[in-house]
């Protein structure tokens, strides 16, 4: 099932450097959508905090194209898998109400938890 998100994701990962302050590509994201469409992500660090993450990346793609109910999410850096930093988490959540159902990649063998399991408490919840 995640076969070909880890291959977006990986096929993303190019670590760069500009102008000494920013750097970009060290992290890929790759999300699918309830329509089965794809959308990919790296990140963009800058010093002064103004970088962003990839699946937040991926998140501006997918909306760009008029979607905002996710199914899958893989996040990588180099050969590991990650979990979505808490920022991109509550994002997620903010979308669409049925994205707390998103199987998240957390192993490269295709272990996955939902994102309600990893956000237990979101505030959104109690309303």
């Amino acid at each position: 099932m995640f076969r070909e998100l880890v291959s977006l994701a990986q096929s993303k990962l190019r670590a760069q450097e500009f102008s000494g302050k920013i750097s970009c590509g060290q992290v890929s994201a790759a999300i699918e959508t309830s329509s089965g469409k794809q959308f990919s992500g790296v990140c963009i660090d800058a010093p002064c905090s103004l970088g962003t993450c990839a699946e937040r990346n991926a998140i501006g793609s997918m909306i760009t194209e008029g979607e905002f109910k996710i199914i899958r999410l893989i996040c990588i850096k180099g050969n590991d898998v990650i979990l979505p930093c808490g920022a991109c988490q509550e994002l997620l959540l903010q979308l669409h109400p049925e994205n707390s159902e998103i199987e998240v990649l957390t192993s490269i063998d295709g272990e996955t938890i939902k994102l309600r399991d990893l956000m237990p408490y979101w505030w959104g919840n109690i309303y």
